[in-house]
């Protein structure tokens, strides 16, 4: 009995007179079929079964061997460990700020093999290519929509990994997923189902996702073999940090403006008989909205009520109060809307950057930033993941949602290594969703494993 494996467009072909599992029949061709990433499961089933198999799988790129030296902290080195152990697979968990791309580097470091690293913007590309550069330049490449070019170690965006996926599939040993909570989404898991590389590693600072898709990480990268939350590095590695949540009220006609959206969204939950109890029961009425003018009307008018809540006169004010504080820290301000933003930043006259902001202005407001022209920067989801960020100690966050991704992001870039406590502050508005928005947050928080460090402040 022998069999022979090759590859072909995302798939595993199996020829020969062997029934495998893992794999379906294709009557068509007269042989097994499997995704690719079933490879590694196909190669050790042969082993087992004293099946002689000839592999025609990979073709890497020819790779040199890493004679660098590169510096772990303790946790890091943990980290490696354990994915070792765990046989060359699975997701390491760390908080923003805490050092992933150290850990990756020195996997890649050790295996020395030809690697893809995907990433799900220009910017972290851009920043992975320019870490990746101690290994030497010339064997670093990019994968994007700007140039195509394989390198022993090649970094790519999700959109461009994706849309070339099937050729891509057999050419790494190692594929390094940052970000990877971005992976579950329809599209985008072709590129590990595509790719027939045996070793994975997966880096995030929120590995679930709110719609529970994580669950399928450990079948496609490799389930969570490592992870550390900011409490745990607070202090030794991290700095200290205090969260504080401030409430403040509505002006009277802005209780009026959101009771009254508030009050059709409501009426329209209780005509249809929907309770929302989690994000699969709200998306229910976002699809119902292409086929029920009403549901259409209902979600405007619940997005116009979470715009005033979010940008009340109040937080404004308070922000004031805020920043003149700590006009001697260095600030990030977080907002939902860009409307909101650039109130923000004309009211302040402070720097603001959005997915607007070309990537030259982008980088002169984030040097300023660092070296002390600018104390504060405002700016939407932009600065919530992908780009570094220079050193922070104090954040506001003056909109923000359930998510516990979007918190744990938001308090990871007040958390580099430094002296002092940093201070996140959250201002909410008093008597509207915003306060249930918050708690369900910080219950999510809790069930993590986290210590919620809260302070109360009715003003």
């Amino acid at each position: 009995m022998h069999a022979r494996l090759t590859y072909s467009r995302g798939t595993i072909q199996i020829t020969g007179d062997v029934v495998v599992p893992f794999a379906r029949y294709d009557s068509r061709e007269g042989r097994y079929r499997a995704l690719a990433y079933k490879y590694r499961d196909i190669i050790s089933f042969l082993k087992e079964s004293d099946i002689e198999f000839s592999d025609d799988v990979l073709d890497p790129v020819p790779c040199p061997f890493f004679d660098v030296k590169i510096t772990l902290r303790s946790y890091q080195e943990e980290a490696v460990r354990r994915w070792f152990n765990a046989g060359r697979r699975g997701c390491i968990v760390l908080p923003t700020g805490a050092g992933k791309t150290f850990v990756a580097m020195d996997i890649i470091r050790r295996l020395s093999v030809s690697t893809l690293i995907v990433v799900p913007t220009l910017d972290l590309l851009d920043q992975w290519k320019e870490r990746l550069s101690i290994f030497g330049s010339d064997i670093v490449g990019e994968f994007s929509g700007r140039e195509k070019e394989l390198k022993p170690l090649t970094v790519a965006t999700y959109d461009s990994a994706y849309v070339n996926a099937e050729t891509l599939g057999n050419r790494f040993i190692l594929l390094v997923f940052d970000e990877v909570h971005h992976l579950p989404a329809e599209a985008y898991r072709h590129i590990a189902e595509f790719s027939a590389a045996p070793f994975r590693l997966g880096l995030t600072a929120t590995y679930e996702r709110e719609d529970g898709m994580h669950q399928i990480l450990p079948e496609i990268v490799g389930g969570k073999v490592f992870e550390v939350l900011p409490d745990e590095l607070a202090g030794e590695h991290l700095a200290n940090y205090r969260f504080k949540r401030i409430y403040v009220p509505l002006t009277d006609d802005e209780r009026e403006r959101y009771e009254k959206a508030a009050r059709v969204f409501r009426e329209y939950l209780r005509r249809r008989k929907i309770m929302i109890k989690n994000h699969e029961d709200f998306q229910k009425v976002v699809m119902a909205t292409g086929r029920d003018k009403h549901a259409y009307d209902a979600l405007r008018a619940w997005d116009e009520a979470r715009k005033i809540a979010f940008s009340s006169s109040n937080k404004i004010k308070k922000l004031g109060e805020l920043l003149d504080i700590h006009r001697n820290d260095k600030i990030i301000i977080f907002t939902r809307y860009n409307d909101l933003v650039y109130r923000i930043s004309r009211k302040f006259l402070i720097p603001a950057i959005t997915h607007k902001t070309h990537k030259d202005e982008r980088r002169m407001i984030l040097n300023g930033f660092k070296t002390g022209v600018f104390s504060a920067v405002v700016s939407s989801q932009v600065l919530d993941e992908g780009i570094d960020v220079p050193d922070a100690n104090i954040g506001i966050v003056m909109s923000g949602s359930g998510s516990v991704r979007e918190y744990i992001q938001r308090l990871g870039r007040i958390l580099r290594p430094k002296n002092g406590t940093a201070i996140l502050y959250e201002i909410v508005s008093k008597e509207t969703s915003e306060v249930q928005t918050a708690r369900r947050r910080r219950r999510k928080t809790a069930a993590r494993g986290e210590s919620v460090k809260a302070e109360m402040d009715f003003d």
